[in-house]
């Protein structure tokens, strides 16, 4: 395989960077380290810490699980204010809180660990290059002084190499969307708790 295809097939797999300050970022979607409160919530919201209240922390830890569907979160919140006049909607306007702060948190690691992913695939990048090199030049070798076994090898350690760039260049798409995603729960959050504490 030449040197060429090689480099057209990593970079057919390759997402366009959107933040061009940040040369780890791959990923479309432009690079925002934290998400604002603001942003998802204009009203007021209660002082004080999450944690400190048992019952409060255990819904923001539900709400803010992804496994927990958005209609689940929607009927435990329901259940948290059913009867329970203004203390529990302050409480609940609490346990949004601190669920926004675990979303932002979970968020800010993966964006983390999509810069760590990226460096990875840089550096696999670099890896098939060198050893397309080697290949071309054992290639251009007189017959008699070509190592057969080692081209041989080179071949399908890039063969190898270049499925795992391109598997994991498959799979950058879902990564980068799931920082998104995350940004959707929580504004999906925070219209059920306006709707609720209204």
């Amino acid at each position: 395989m030449a040197v060429a295809a090689v480099l057209a097939v990593l970079c057919a797999g390759a997402a366009p960077a959107a933040d061009f300050k940040d040369p780890d970022w791959p990923c479309i979607q432009p690079k925002v380290g934290h998400i604002s409160i603001g942003q998802m919530w204009a009203g007021p919201l209660p002082e004080g810490d999450w944690k400190a209240d048992r019952e409060v922390a255990a819904l923001a830890h539900r709400l803010a699980q992804r496994r927990t569907s958005l209609e689940e979160a929607q009927a435990l919140m329901s259940g948290f204010v059913q009867d329970g006049g203004p203390a529990r909607r302050e409480k609940l306007l609490l346990a949004f809180s601190g669920a926004f702060e675990l979303i932002d948190h979970e968020r800010s690691a993966l964006i983390g660990g999509i810069a760590r992913y990226a460096r990875k695939q840089e550096a696999l990048t670099g890896r098939i290059e060198a050893k397309q090199d080697d290949l071309y030049r054992l290639d251009a070798l007189p017959e008699a002084e070509r190592d057969a076994d080692r081209i041989e090898e080179l071949q399908d350690e890039i063969a190898w190499d270049t499925r795992i760039y391109r598997d994991r260049a498959q799979s950058l798409t879902y990564v980068c969307e799931t920082p998104v995603l995350l940004e959707k729960r929580a504004f999906a959050l925070a219209r059920s708790v306006g709707a609720l504490t209204e």
